[in-house]
């Protein structure tokens, strides 16, 4: 069965995530922001093995370690989408203009595309390219532990920023609404920051995609 802990980092408090298959012990880490220390004091003490880092977009919150923690640990980046090249590209500058520790330039070892899929010991978590927030940004789903996550797509009571380069907003709606709604309303989601919800709760409550306020009641 998949597992998870979340480890908010940085100074924005990204909720970084440690999931994990808890029969092989076999681990990644999901948007490994900052605070490397913590994050593999986090692995050490639930005895997991760390197999990859997963990407939801490339925006430094998300990605400001990886570079450093890929190369010193030899682990594959997995993701995001190739549409985010540019952010990846940009971590360096990123990094100074937010005052965070230098980011490392990286190639992710495997892009990601809308239906790609990853594994995760017995795990398999499905991959939905769903572009607005970032034109890259993917999300991973477990349809077994009914789990996503989402990174900076949907939060609870809110949606992702589309005031960045190359956000769209209208993207975002239709990534939300036509890609994350059918995982179904049980689905609990990660979101970048703050705390879970389900995607039955923000189609009735969320100001932004409630099925209400778009009109579809």
């Amino acid at each position: 069965m998949l597992r998870y802990e979340t480890l908010p980092v940085t100074p924005f408090q990204q909720n970084c995530s440690l999931v994990w298959c808890d029969r092989t012990n076999e681990a990644a880490l999901i948007d490994p922001g900052g605070e490397i220390p913590r994050l593999l004091a986090a692995v050490k003490a639930r005895g997991l093995t760390l197999k990859a880092l997963w990407l939801t977009h490339a925006h430094i919150d998300h990605a400001g370690a990886t570079g450093q923690l890929a190369r010193e640990q030899d682990l594959p980046i997995v993701g995001p989408h190739p549409g985010d090249q540019f952010w990846i590209d940009g971590l360096p500058q990123q990094s100074q203009m937010f005052g965070f520790p230098p980011a490392e330039h990286f190639t992710p070892t495997r892009w990601l595309a809308d239906g790609d899929t990853v594994q995760l010991g017995d795990e398999t978590l499905s991959v939905r390219h769903c572009p607005g927030h970032t034109p890259g940004h993917v999300v991973f789903h477990s349809a077994s532990a009914q789990r996503a996550f989402v990174g900076d797509v949907l939060f609870a009571g809110s949606i992702g920023r589309t005031d960045f380069p190359q956000g769209n907003y209208d993207q975002l709606i239709a990534s939300i609404t036509q890609r994350l709604w059918p995982m179904g309303d049980e689905t609990v989601f990660i979101p970048g920051h703050g705390p879970e919800s389900s995607f039955g709760a923000e189609r009735r409550s969320n100001p932004f995609v409630a099925d209400a306020a778009l009109g579809r009641r």
